[in-house]
């Protein structure tokens, strides 16, 4: 479902705009194409998370009705718990799986865990290669283009900046 470039791009303009109100600090992430993965703080981190979840759900939900993707929206369909009465589709698997980072060590284990893992999967063969990773921000690509943030959030680009 993620690698829908759609997608894809609402989760970074959400990830983008979480950074932006400074709720989030990302520090490395990677979208596949049925999860994704992140490396991240903030004060309030399974709040922002369980924010990011929702308000994406949400707006995936709506865009694949809107496409009439109905053999997706069937499998969310399927996936959805017993106990949500008010919810016909789960988008995302419940809770998250936060590790506090105690070293630098582990940090970097991390941050390699999360580019490699498209290269695990064999999807790509380097970890800037994969167009929804920020193994590319380490090399100096930006993760968004500039002139998005500007149009979509009215946000100054010169303000912005990668990760």
């Amino acid at each position: 479902m993620f690698s829908d470039p759609n997608i894809a791009k609402l989760l970074l303009d959400s990830l983008m705009f979480l950074q932006y109100q400074q709720r989030l600090k990302l520090f490395a992430y990677v979208i596949m194409e049925n999860h994704l993965h992140l490396l991240g703080s903030s004060a309030e981190l399974s709040k922002e998370i369980g924010n990011f979840k929702s308000f994406t759900a949400r707006q995936i939900v709506d865009y694949l009705e809107e496409k009439k993707h109905f053999p997706l929206l069937k499998q969310l369909s399927f996936y959805k718990s017993e106990h949500k009465k008010y919810r016909n589709y789960q988008v995302w698997q419940e809770g998250s799986h936060p590790e506090m980072i105690l070293s630098e060590k582990m940090f970097q284990a991390k941050l390699e865990y999360i580019h490699n893992n498209p290269l695990k999967s064999g999807y790509d063969d380097q970890p800037d290669h994969w167009r929804y990773s920020s193994a590319r921000n380490y090399l100096g690509f930006e993760w968004f283009r500039r002139q998005d943030a500007e149009r979509q959030l009215g946000i100054p680009t010169q303000s912005m900046g990668t990760i």
